[in-house]
């Protein structure tokens, strides 16, 4: 475990059909209280406790990150947890031109930004009819010039809605100087209509863009790292392909994921989380708690896509509860 994903909200704004479709994300489902969520003394808490298990990479998401008003004022709290040597968040970036600048100041060094479409018509079905393709590179541009050298893209990729965009985004990032990350369409959760012959492999999309721009493969930075990554041979940048479909590690996985409610999810793909909220409001130490997450952590057998693979269907959390 080195990597934790901390959701600290699960609303969104956006109602991406791949996440959060707007007909049925909410069938059965009521948003998170105030006093459901984990307060930020308790989010301190717990990710110092996880950090003493080995966690040093925090990447914060949602539901929608920036939703949570005071999260310049949590950021600038867990910068400086013992342990914490990386934080990042993931965003679909239309609120980033009013909190880049908070956010660089509190100490966040890396962003993400979700954009799945260059065409604005398309873009708007990608997103459930939310927000505007022009917001959302205002949000990158804020970014930007708020001191974050590197943004990164994801773009989620789904057969029927989508596929034609690939050039376009390939094209439109390496002229922006973005790292883009092709993620294969996944069966996040039970309500977005998943099928496998929607998705289109990132063999299919590094085809299509190799053959219109060379690309030579990199090495992986360091292990677990989910990312394929390649370079532009004509020095127009580096793009990568997360594959958990066609091409799963789940035995190299390094991910834990907290939802905003306090619950340890050990997967993705996982059907239900262990309770963190309830043992640190009865009182429990850092030490206590970081005891608790070693053994839950050890204890995890998850391989859902390695399973999926082999036919076996299983439920899932929701995407938009624990951040993807």
């Amino acid at each position: 475990m080195r990597d934790l994903r901390l959701s600290v909200i699960d609303r969104c704004n956006f109602r991406c059909p791949y996440c959060m479709p707007e007909d049925v994300y909410d069938e059965k489902y009521t948003f998170y209280s105030k006093q459901q969520r984990l307060s930020d003394d308790e989010t301190v808490t717990l990710v110092s406790a996880f950090a003493q298990v080995g966690i040093n990479k925090l990447r914060l998401t949602g539901g929608e990150p920036l939703l949570r008003k005071d999260l310049p004022a949590l950021l600038g709290r867990l910068i400086h947890v013992p342990g914490i040597e990386d934080i990042a968040m993931s965003t679909n970036g239309i609120l980033l031109p009013r909190y880049a600048e908070a956010l660089r100041e509190a100490g966040l060094q890396r962003i993400t930004v979700s954009v799945d479409s260059t065409d604005p018509v398309s873009f708007l079905m990608m997103s459930g009819g939310r927000g505007s393709l022009e917001e959302v590179f205002a949000g990158i541009d804020a970014a930007r010039e708020a001191g974050f050298e590197t943004v990164k893209i994801n773009a989620v990729i789904e057969r029927g809605r989508n596929e034609d965009q690939i050039l376009p985004l390939a094209e439109t990032f390496r002229q922006r100087g973005c790292t883009l990350r092709f993620i294969e369409y996944m069966d996040v959760g039970t309500r977005n209509r998943w099928k496998l012959a929607d998705v289109v492999t990132s063999s299919e999309i590094r085809r299509i863009i190799d053959a219109r721009w060379p690309l030579e493969p990199l090495s992986a930075g360091y292990r677990g790292e989910v990312a394929t990554r390649y370079r532009y041979k004509d020095g127009g940048g580096e793009v990568g392909f997360i594959s958990s479909i066609s091409q799963p590690f789940c035995s190299d996985c390094t991910r834990a994921r907290l939802s905003a409610d306090g619950k340890l999810y050990t997967c993705l793909f996982a059907n239900e989380g262990a309770d963190l909220r309830g043992p640190l409001r009865e009182g429990a130490s850092v030490e206590q708690m970081r005891d608790l997450i070693a053994r839950l952590w050890g204890a995890r057998a998850d391989r859902y896509s390695e399973l999926r693979a082999a036919g076996v269907a299983q439920e899932k959390i929701e995407m938009f509860q624990i951040g993807g």
